[in-house]
């Protein structure tokens, strides 16, 4: 069975590309930490997959996040320190997984790539 992890990006933003790769970063970083430890050692097994992808606004990535913990899904939302481009406290981005690509999909399969 398949793993995977996904970031979803708030397109509104217009994250710079560096800005950007750092949130993403953290993003996935903040949800392997509270990954369950099967679930992480199969995501490595399997090349540790990630996807980063696009949502319109904020109100659409708490909906993402909604629907993620529904699911049982480990989720991390990303809040900015503010001290380059955004305002302190600014929420960029979400970490979803690793879990299941299936259940991942659930939440995630429509939206598309960075």
């Amino acid at each position: 069975m398949a793993y995977k992890q996904v970031i979803l990006v708030r397109e509104d933003l217009k994250l710079p590309k560096g800005k950007l790769a750092v949130q993403v970063a953290h993003a996935s970083s903040s949800a392997l930490i509270k990954s369950h430890k099967d679930d992480l050692r199969k995501w490595q097994s399997e090349g540790m997959k990630k996807v980063v992808l696009k949502v319109k606004d904020l109100d659409e990535l708490l909906k993402f996040k909604q629907q993620a913990e529904d699911l049982g899904l480990v989720n991390s939302l990303i809040e900015d320190a503010g001290k380059t481009v955004v305002a302190p406290g600014t929420v960029t981005c979400l970490g979803i997984g690793p879990d299941k690509e299936e259940k991942i999909d659930k939440v995630s399969g429509k939206l598309k790539m960075v």
